[in-house]
C-alpha cells in the first residue's frame, strides 16, 4: 500500500491541469467520492465554475462489489466539452461505466477523462493521467482526516 500525500497531490494536480488545458473543457464531472478533491482543484486551476458530480459505488472499503451503481444525473445544457475526473483508474470499471452512461445520455457532448493514477491492468484508459499505479493507493483524504 502506498501513501499519497497532499504535497504529491499538489504537484501532480498542477501537471494534470497542464495536460488537460489542451482539451478546453466547459465543465467538469467529478466521480464521487474519489474524484471530488481533484475536480475541485482542477476547476480552480482552469477557472471552471461548472462542476457537477456523479456518485458511484463499486467498493466497500477495499472490497470490490460485483457490480457498479451510478447515482444522480448531470444537467449539461449548453455544454460542448466535459472533463470527467476520478482519483484512479484501478479496475477501470467505474470510469468505463460513467463514460458510457454520460456519452449515451449526451450524444452531442465530447467527454474526456482525467485521473491522478492509472493501472495498466485497467479495462479503461483515461485520456489524461499522471502516475502509473502498481499497488493500492492510500490517498491523504482517505487517511489524514480519520
Amino acid at each position: 500500500m502506498r501513501y499519497y500525500s497532499y504535497e504529491e497531490f499538489v504537484n501532480d494536480t498542477n501537471k494534470l491541469i497542464d495536460k488537460v488545458k489542451s482539451f478546453h473543457p466547459d465543465a467538469i464531472v467529478a466521480i464521487a467520492r474519489g474524484g471530488l478533491t481533484l475536480a475541485h482543484a482542477i476547476s480552480e486551476g482552469l477557472n471552471i465554475r461548472e462542476v457537477q458530480t456523479l456518485r458511484t459505488e463499486l467498493y466497500d472499503e477495499d472490497t470490490k462489489r460485483s457490480s457498479i451503481t451510478i447515482h444522480n444525473s448531470t444537467t449539461l445544457k449548453d455544454i460542448q466539452k466535459v472533463l470527467v475526473v476520478d482519483d484512479i483508474a484501478d479496475s477501470g470499471d467505474t470510469l468505463k461505466a460513467v463514460m458510457e452512461t454520460l456519452e449515451c445520455e449526451n450524444v452531442n457532448i465530447e467527454f474526456q477523462s482525467a485521473t491522478l493514477f492509472y493501472k495498466p491492468s485497467s479495462i479503461y484508459r483515461p485520456h489524461f493521467w499522471i502516475n502509473e499505479a502498481t499497488e493500492w493507493i492510500n490517498f491523504f483524504w482517505e487517511r489524514d482526516f480519520k
